[in-house]
């Protein structure tokens, strides 16, 4: 659990995006005894933050977030939640204290890799004076642990499946892809991009139904942290959509990275991949043979 309010310096403010991960790292930080302050991004936070002291900010306005730093009294952040878009340019709006990262910072918000552009956001927000942390350290919780989660345990094929998805998982972040593979009967049948896992999901569960992937092997899913990625931002994550999807798309379960991905609702996850008869695990590289 994250320390009680008054053992730190400065308010905690938690950017929220979309999906449930805010909303859980808020409720994880009150039970601390922190009372946070939520920067709703405009166009992407979608869930209701009534009791929660709140403003909507643009994803690119620096300048409004420096205002509410100082307003609030803020002195440590949490990014969390999915952001779908980058903003336009006549959306950036930077301070003085930001100014001398305007023209790295906005070539990287308009066209860097999400990786990129996260450690970029992480600049800007401790150019203000802020400590950022990530929403592991004031929830972790949701953190996953190694091994099978749930009921079911992967199979031998499906500990092969999950080697071969996990190499092309980490040789995707390196390219600041994506952080998602699925393997097929050791095949890689796809990797995931700027569409997401669930819809990386769909894909695959459209190419089965066309024939083009076998009907007798069904596969997993691995997520990974990428190899460069600071993991105050965008770790791995899953919920129940993840479960329901990969269950339409045929596969045998679903692998993350122990310690280094979140599972939001975990109870709720673990309860839908029983009932959908498929493993939910939590896989170390560094372990000897580098999974569970």
């Amino acid at each position: 659990m994250s320390a009680p309010a008054g053992e730190h310096d400065g308010r905690l403010a938690i950017v929220a995006g979309s999906g449930m991960l805010p909303h859980f790292v808020a409720e994880a930080a009150r039970e601390a005894g922190e009372d946070p302050f939520i920067f709703r991004l405009s166009n992407e936070s979608d869930q209701t933050w009534d009791g929660f002291d709140s403003a909507v900010i643009g994803v690119g306005d620096m300048a409004g977030l420096s205002r509410l730093v100082k307003a609030k009294g803020i002195g440590r952040v949490v990014l969390s939640g999915g952001v779908k878009r980058r903003p336009a340019f006549r959306e950036i709006h930077v301070n003085l204290r930001s100014l001398m990262k305007l023209p790295m910072a906005v070539k990287t918000l308009l066209a860097g890799g999400d990786d990129a552009v996260l450690k970029m956001v992480i600049a800007l927000i401790e150019a203000q004076g802020c400590k950022v942390l990530g929403a592991h350290e004031i929830a972790p919780d949701l953190l996953a642990s190694t091994g099978p989660l749930g009921s079911i345990k992967p199979s031998g094929d499906d500990m092969r499946d999950i080697a071969r998805a996990a190499e092309a998982a980490e040789a995707l972040g390196r390219l600041d892809v994506g952080q998602g593979a699925v393997s097929v009967g050791g095949r890689i049948v796809a990797l995931e991009g700027v569409e997401g896992t669930d819809a990386m999901l769909a894909r695959v569960a459209r190419l089965r139904s066309e024939g083009r992937i076998s009907s007798y092997r069904k596969g997993v899913l691995v997520k990974l942290c990428k190899p460069q990625q600071d993991i105050r931002a965008d770790l791995p994550a899953i919920g129940r959509s993840t479960v329901e999807n990969a269950a339409k798309a045929g596969l045998a379960g679903i692998a993350v990275e122990a310690g280094r991905a979140l599972i939001i609702e975990r109870a709720a996850v673990l309860e839908a991949a029983d009932a959908a008869g498929i493993f939910v695990c939590g896989i170390d590289l560094g372990l000897p043979g580098g999974l569970v």
